[in-house]
């Protein structure tokens, strides 16, 4: 093949560009740091300055310095216009005023607003989608972990139910339809009722589709690991019987929220309710396309996979988790959406696009040229729903930044929003045909995947919980716990797929120079090992989330010792009524 100039190519210099914003704020802090070493440097020369004068002071220059200290050391004795009496408190002004309950190198979040009444029977019913999505995601990433560790010690085990083919779809169905559609459509139980202004039409619907959402992944885990799929269709490797539950589960769902939003006493549908709705449509259209029985034979079959594939991800999991980021984001900044217009542009924008580009992952295949030229172009199209959305979460933004500081849930807000644009738009570059020659069949897809699926979806689903569980339950997690969770899954994620995204670009051009394909296999052993030990730090974040969701639900009582005063003589009245009694 004849050598071209990569860095000719649009999909490299875009892929570089959003490679580059982090890598230059890194060298702004790296800046700043050796500005600091300087500046330190300076004062260390100054000292030895100081030193060498102290050296020479006389019994003169001493006597001055003492005469200067007395001067200098006079003060007011603050006691002028009070006097020495005992100060009292008869306004409760300085109560506690010298205690130090909390961990002083901690800074201390903001606690959850206490929110309208929400009642019991739906309360429950949330916190058991979220509780059944918090176990599909410790089981999920203890599979996905155990892959990435196969990846350095392939040998560890020899048994056909652990082997990697086998394992690899229970991971990724487990945490796709357990762990993040669990979570959505817990969320989604309490914003469409809160938007609409009107009672969730059935709590019994709820129930009857958290059971079949939960059979189907159940069931569909054993079946992968007993060898049973659905002939290797990724993400749709469940048989049809197994996700007809989970779309009959959707379904009643559906018209669960569809009769709550007719019954809303609101005169307009809010936008979350538009793109929570449209979502969960998209799913049971392309669950239906995926599994149509005479659409799986030849390039009609590979067309549907790509269809199927691509819209999963962007007309699923994207699209209802962007409807939750509308009413949850404007709610935790107490301020109203940036533009209600370009939400809506988005949304048809985002319809109109993106249900093109599911044959984007099969360039230079058997495919018609058209469909494939058809899927580029829907593409770059995407440009305008990721641009609109993310110009409208950040303008929401503006004017609010310094309550990031002051929150442990926006930062997970933050962060998916940034993946949202860098990730979407890194999906946009895969889709020319020189990058994708490069990049497709190698692990890049693997981190782009993470980078959108992990770096959106999973930390938009964690700030929404930390959100809303405090409010239905009145319990607060651990905010160290909270921080060390966030931290923890960033950095995991960054080690996870920058060195898969670099060492997969050189594994790529390997191939195109016709190299033997076992050296690319010995080029990808470190960036591997680097993969297992950002999954192992992303794991290790979920088992801090499972902790804080379990600290949040939880019916233990604590002792509680009366502090005010007001307290304790509630404590003795209710003391004495006891002894009288």
């Amino acid at each position: 093949m004849k050598n071209k100039n990569i860095f000719n190519e649009s999909g490299i210099i875009i892929t570089i560009v959003l490679i580059s914003i982090p890598i230059i704020i890194a060298s702004i802090i790296l800046i700043i740091k050796a500005y600091n070493l300087l500046k330190k440097y300076v004062r260390s020369k100054n000292a030895e300055k100081f030193n060498a004068y102290l050296k020479a002071l006389d019994f003169d220059d001493i006597q001055k310095l003492e005469k200067r200290k007395k001067e200098l050391a006079f003060s007011l004795s603050n006691t002028e216009l009070a006097g020495e009496a005992i100060p009292t408190d008869a306004k409760g002004l300085i109560k506690n005023i010298t205690e130090v309950e909390n961990i002083r190198f901690i800074e201390q979040k903001k606690k959850g607003q206490p929110r309208p009444y929400v009642e019991p029977d739906l309360t429950k019913l949330i916190l058991w989608y979220l509780g059944c999505a918090t176990f599909w995601l410790l089981f999920g990433t203890s599979i996905g972990e155990y892959l990435g560790i196969k990846f350095v010690a392939p040998d560890v085990d020899h048994y056909s139910w652990l082997s990697f083919g086998r394992l690899r779809p229970v991971h990724t169905n487990a945490v796709f339809w357990g762990w993040a559609s669990l979570a959505m459509m817990g969320l989604a139980y309490y914003v469409i009722p809160r938007v609409s202004n009107a009672p969730i039409a059935s709590i019994k619907i709820g129930y009857r589709s958290l059971i079949l959402i939960n059979a189907s992944v159940v069931i569909g885990s054993i079946c992968l690991m007993a060898g049973l799929n659905n002939s290797g269709g990724e993400y749709r490797e469940y048989v049809w019987p197994v996700m007809a539950l989970f779309g009959i589960g959707i379904f009643i769902s559906l018209l669960n929220f569809l009769k709550t939003i007719a019954n809303r006493t609101t005169k307009e549908i809010y936008v979350s309710n538009w793109y929570i709705i449209s979502a969960m449509m998209f799913l049971l259209v392309i669950a239906i396309v995926a599994y149509w029985p005479t659409w799986q034979n030849g390039l009609g079959e590979t067309i549907v996979q790509g269809y199927y594939m691509h819209q999963g991800v962007g007309m699923w999991f994207m699209l209802f988790n962007l409807g939750l980021m509308y009413y949850f984001l404007p709610q935790q900044l107490n301020k109203p959406i940036y533009s209600y217009s370009l939400g809506i542009l988005a949304f048809w924008a985002q319809i109109l696009f993106y249900t093109l580009i599911g044959t984007h992952h099969f360039i230079f295949s058997a495919i018609p040229w058209w469909l494939q030229t058809i899927a580029i172009v829907g593409s770059v199209g995407m440009i305008i729903p990721v641009v609109a959305g993310t110009t409208n979460f950040m303008m929401t933004f503006k004017g609010s930044w310094h309550k990031l500081s002051g929150s442990y849930t926006l930062p997970f807000y933050l962060i998916g929003i940034v993946f949202y644009f860098t990730g979407s738009l890194q999906g946009t570059a895969e889709a020319f045909r020189f990058t994708n020659l490069v990049w497709h069949f190698t692990d890049f897809t693997v981190a782009h995947s993470h980078l959108t699926m992990y770096g959106i979806i999973c930390f938009m689903l964690w700030g929404f919980i930390y959100t809303i569980v405090p409010r239905l339950t009145g319990k607060e997690p651990p905010q160290l716990i909270v921080g060390a969770h966030f931290w923890l899954a960033l950095i995991g994620l960054l080690f996870y797929t920058f060195p898969l995204m670099y060492g997969s670009t050189l594994r790529g051009l390997m191939w195109m120079e016709g190299k033997p394909f076992i050296d690319s296999v010995a080029l990808m052993a470190p960036y591997w090992l680097w993969r297992a030990i950002g999954g192992t730090l992303m794991w290790l974040s979920h088992l801090l989330f499972a902790y804080n969701f379990y600290v949040m639900i939880r019916n233990k009582k604590e002792i509680e010792i009366p502090t005010s005063p007001a307290d304790i003589l509630k404590a003795k009245q209710e003391l004495d009524e006891q002894l009288t009694n």
